[in-house]
């Protein structure tokens, strides 16, 4: 045939074009993505809204008006996009990442900005009802110091005031100024005898004032006074807060301890990525070249829409796009080695594109739907980082499937379509020798394959007893040693402390006592970082005080994280929900596209992999926290993936059998679909791995475990899917043929051998 060089030309266009869109403006596209906490700095608290007075009740109305008074003193601090949002149960959640004083932030928020004037009694004498609400400003006196101007709405009553405490002997003329005095707690006697008492000021008064303005100055000293009066000014003009918020979860990290995390963990994806490109370009040739084209333009596309959702980029996030990439090269991969086998068998280049075009398309289908329902259900049920790991996984899906499924056959089909390869499938990975005649007669299931050798089926019982023997010595271990729960689920204080790489955890451990606050249990992680565990929460000034110490002493402040006891026993009773849900739906999905017979043994698979990585994590004492949830349901997602495709492969060879004789036959189909589909299965895994494991040994450590949970499940997967779950099946096929009288027909025909139904 004549080759058609417009094709070609079209072709290379296409790709210039999208190779030149992605160079040009890719910086400004990465520019444009919002950090999470965890890559940018910053800290995120969780308040639970409780009512001030005993008998109160707390409405939708005193919520919303609590987050409108939080983010009018969010603006204060200059944060470019806070984050405050109303969950359910009457809580609050405040992210501010990029702020730069994360202690200034904290004490803003939870200032309850109830402003008294009160006598050396205590007793009130005007209290912020007396104010005119944005009437404060901070301003400077005549020698220049930093003061609080203060509007009043009486100034008679001011001037009543004024005149009784002027007549009091001297030394109890005093009008004292508090911010959130606390009965109880508080009284003048006992602060006036500190050096740095709680009252924000305590002028003397002379005589009557007439004046409805109360100018307070005198402890507002240095950068901080300016700071501090300015805070002031800010907190009374936003309003006191109607309501007392609890502070239920709070993780705080700082900026120089992102900016390595990001670091990190992108050069170790880049190097992944990069080390994916030649494997398929060393594997398929050709595909391979189209396969890294539709892979670049997948991690554009995918950061492109992500940055429209406005969504919030978190380390898992980063995960969840890198391991993006080995979705989409397993869509690729599958119609790859489809046109391999088409070849082989002796059709056309043209031929084999097509038939393994439509053959690969519902295959593909398929695995990625099992893998958004795992998405979707960490999506509903997640929170933080976890919900964004699960929008990039979504989205990841979504842009996968245009890449790889449509922009891959357009630029494929336009290559074939060219001619120009008819008699060049040396380019496909194909030589001439390996090619049968397609008049033989020669079918897929006549080619050779790498694994022939191997009889799985003959060695079904071992990979069983394997199985059991591993979860057997599971349960033994989790009996002794139990889980290694983090905090998300036993809830206290986690302190990462990022040191300069000769501090010993002795030497943590130490400063960290010498500060009242010795840790329950204390260790490293990697080179330069201690881990300190608390069971009990730290307070707010031990928080502020430990992150002070060491950023003055490392140059870095610790990421600290806190759970309160209702948050662990929620995320564990979430993590339990969402797990179940996802099987639940994988269940479902794989019974109305396949058979019952292949969707049970496909979840007990899931099952098999998820306890294999509890028990490695209990073996080698790694902590389970809430990204190991979300590790686990990527794997759930990656796992079924793998077990549809090649239940999609027993499903085609049931149709040319058709009717079932004799139990070999079973045997048969599931030897011969394995080895079918092995070759896909390793190299899918293989690209995915690749990739995890210099997350693992590159990227940052507080993605570690989250990493090792992914390789462990990984591994685990590709082992259930081929050995566990089709033998399943295969044992329910065979009862479900002796009960069938020696005759099975598992194929029917219909009209003009369009359809068929699986029985």
């Amino acid at each position: 045939m004549k080759v058609d060089k417009s094709r070609i030309i079209i072709t290379i266009l296409l790709v210039i074009g999208i190779l030149t869109t992605v160079g040009l403006t890719a910086k400004d596209l990465v520019k444009d993505v919002n950090l999470g906490l965890d890559l940018q700095g910053g800290f995120e608290v969780l308040y639970e809204v409780e009512p001030l007075d005993e008998g109160d009740e707390i409405d939708d109305s005193a919520v919303r008006s609590t987050a409108q008074t939080l983010d009018s003193r969010v603006n204060v601090l200059g944060v470019s996009e806070p984050n405050i949002q109303i969950e359910e149960n009457d809580r609050i959640r405040v992210q501010l990442a990029g702020v730069e004083d994360q202690n200034e932030a904290r004490e803003l928020l939870s200032t309850q900005a109830e402003l008294t004037i009160r006598d050396v009694d205590d007793n009130v004498l005007l209290s912020g009802a007396d104010l005119v609400q944005g009437g404060a400003s901070q301003n400077f006196d005549e020698m220049n110091q930093p003061m609080v101007s203060l509007q009043l709405k009486d100034p008679d009553k001011f001037r009543e005031v004024t005149e009784e405490i002027s007549q009091r002997p001297a030394g109890e003329n005093l009008m004292v100024i508090w911010m959130d005095f606390e009965e109880g707690e508080d009284s003048f006697a006992e602060e006036v005898q500190k050096a740095d008492p709680k009252f924000i000021s305590a002028p003397s008064v002379s005589g009557p004032i007439n004046s409805s303005d109360v100018m307070i100055s005198g402890g507002f000293n240095g950068e901080e006074g300016l700071e501090r009066a300015q805070n002031i000014s800010a907190l009374l003009n936003s309003g006191a807060l109607p309501v007392k918020l609890t502070e239920i979860y709070s993780n705080s990290v700082g900026a120089q301890f992102g900016a390595q995390a990001l670091d990190e963990t992108v050069t170790a994806g880049l190097i992944g990525v990069a080390l994916v490109f030649i494997f398929m370009i060393a594997f398929y040739r050709l595909p391979g070249v189209v396969a890294t084209v539709t892979l670049t333009a997948y991690i554009y596309l995918t950061v492109l829409g992500f940055n429209l959702i406005s969504g919030v980029l978190t380390l898992p996030g980063i995960a969840a796009l890198i391991l993006g990439v080995g979705m989409a090269v397993d869509a690729n991969i599958i119609m790859y080695e489809r046109i391999k086998d088409e070849l082989r068998i002796g059709r056309n280049l043209k031929q084999a594109y097509k038939r393994a075009s439509a053959a690969s398309l519902w295959t593909i289908i398929d695995a990625n739907i099992t893998t958004m329902i795992a998405g979707v259900v960490l999506f509903i049920f997640g929170t933080s980082s976890v919900k964004g790991f699960a929008t990039m996984l979504i989205l990841s899906i979504l842009m996968s499937f245009i890449t790889a499924v449509f922009l891959t056959r357009v630029v494929l089909s336009l290559l074939i379509r060219s001619n120009f390869f008819n008699k060049r499938l040396g380019w496909f990975g194909v030589k001439e020798s390996d090619r049968f005649n397609i008049n033989e007669g020669k079918d897929i299931e006549h080619l050779t394959t790498p694994w022939d050798k191997l009889d799985f089926v003959g060695h079904a019982r071992k990979f069983f007893a394997l199985s059991l023997a591993l979860i057997l010595a599971g349960l033994v271990i989790l009996s002794i040693f139990r889980l290694n729960l983090g905090i998300d689920f036993t809830s206290g204080t986690r302190a990462d402390i990022q040191t300069d790489g000769e501090a010993t955890v002795g030497q943590v451990e130490e400063q960290l006592s010498s500060m009242d606050i010795p840790p329950d249990s204390i260790t490293t992680s990697g080179e330069d970082m201690v881990v300190a565990r608390y069971v009990d929460d730290l307070s707010q000034e031990a928080v502020t005080d430990m992150q002070r110490t060491f950023e003055e002493q490392f140059g870095s402040q610790p990421a600290i994280s806190t759970v309160s006891p209702v948050i662990g026993r929620e995320l564990a009773r979430n993590a339990v929900i969402a797990l179940a849900i996802a099987s639940l739906g994988i269940i479902l999905y794989a019974s109305i596209r396949f058979e019952w017979r292949m969707a049970l043994p496909s979840v007990l698979a899931l099952i098999h992999d998820a306890f294999i990585m509890v028990a490695v994590f209990s073996i080698f004492r790694l902590e389970v926290d809430i990204t190991f949830i979300a590790a686990a349901l990527t794997i759930v997602g990656y796992s079924i993936n793998d077990t549809i495709v090649t239940f999609d492969r027993v499903r085609e060879n049931l149709r040319k059998t058709r009717v079932i004789h004799e139990e070999s036959q079973i045997d048969m189909i599931i030897n011969r679909s394995l080895k079918q589909t092995l070759t896909r299965s390793v190299n899918t895994v293989l690209t995915v791995i690749i990739v995890v494991v210099l997350l693992v040994f590159m990227g940052s450590t507080a993605i570690l475990n989250f990493s090792i949970a992914l390789l462990i499940g990984l591994i685990s997967g590709i082992y259930s899917s081929l050995f566990i779950a089709l033998q399943l099946w295969g044992i329910l096929k065979k009862r479900q043929f002796r009960k069938s009288e020696g005759s099975l027909t598992v194929y029917e025909e219909k009209k003009k051998d369009e359809e068929k139904i699986l029985v």
